[in-house]
C-alpha cells in the first residue's frame, strides 16, 4: 500500500484489507501507520557497513579501499536484484517525513549519518596506512562515495530503472580509484 498509494494516502483500513486482516488485528500490533512503517524500514535491511567488518577484512589482508569497493559494489548488485529493498528506497524518496511521519525521518538521519561516520573512519583507516591519495580528506571521500552511491540508486529507482546499475559500478570504481594513492 506504502508503494502504490503513498504513505500519506495508505489508511491502516486499506492496510488491513490488503493483508486479509482486521483493523483491530494491524492495531494490536501496531499503534499507528508510522509505527508500521518504521517496523517494515528495520525489517527491510538498507546499506549498513561496520567498523567489526573492515577489521575482520584487515586480518584476513584486504585494505580498507578493497573493502569499501567490495561493499559498494555488493549493495549495487543487491539492489538490482531485491525488489523488497527497491520499494522501500522508493517509498522513502517518494514520502514527505513531517508530522506523524517525522520519526521516520530521525530513523532515516539516524542511519545515514552512522553511514557517513563509518565511512570516514574507514576512510582515515586507509589514510593512516598511507593508501589515501592526499588529495583527499577521509570526511570528502566518504561524502564522495556516498553521494555517488546515494545518487545513482535514486536516479535507477526514480526513472524507472532506465539503465544498469552496472553503469554505476563502473562510475564507483573510478571514484575509488581516485582515492587511491599512486
Amino acid at each position: 500500500m506504502f508503494f502504490e498509494k503513498g504513505v500519506s494516502n495508505s489508511r491502516l483500513e486499506d492496510i488491513a484489507t490488503a493483508a486479509g486482516v482486521t483493523r483491530g488485528a494491524v492495531h494490536w500490533h501496531f499503534a499507528n501507520k508510522t509505527d508500521l512503517f518504521l517496523e517494515l524500514y528495520s525489517a527491510v535491511q538498507l546499506p549498513r557497513i561496520n567498523m567489526l567488518d573492515l577489521e575482520q577484512a584487515n586480518e584476513k589482508g584486504c585494505d580498507p579501499l578493497a573493502f569499501i569497493e567490495a561493499a559498494a559494489l555488493d549493495w549495487l548488485e543487491l539492489l538490482s536484484k531485491d525488489q523488497q529493498r527497491q520499494r522501500m528506497l522508493t517509498i522513502l524518496l517518494r514520502t514527505n517525513f513531517t508530522g506523524e511521519l517525522e520519526r521516520v525521518q530521525v530513523a532515516v538521519d539516524a542511519l545515514d549519518a552512522e553511514q557517513t561516520q563509518t565511512l570516514t573512519e574507514m576512510f582515515e583507516k586507509a589514510a593512516s596506512l598511507k593508501l589515501l591519495d592526499q588529495q583527499w580528506s577521509a570526511r570528502s571521500a566518504a561524502l564522495a562515495l556516498k553521494w555517488l552511491m546515494k545518487g545513482a540508486c535514486w536516479e535507477w529507482l526514480l526513472t524507472g530503472q532506465k539503465y544498469e546499475l552496472a553503469e554505476a559500478a563502473l562510475g564507483m570504481k573510478t571514484l575509488i580509484a581516485s582515492f587511491r594513492k599512486l
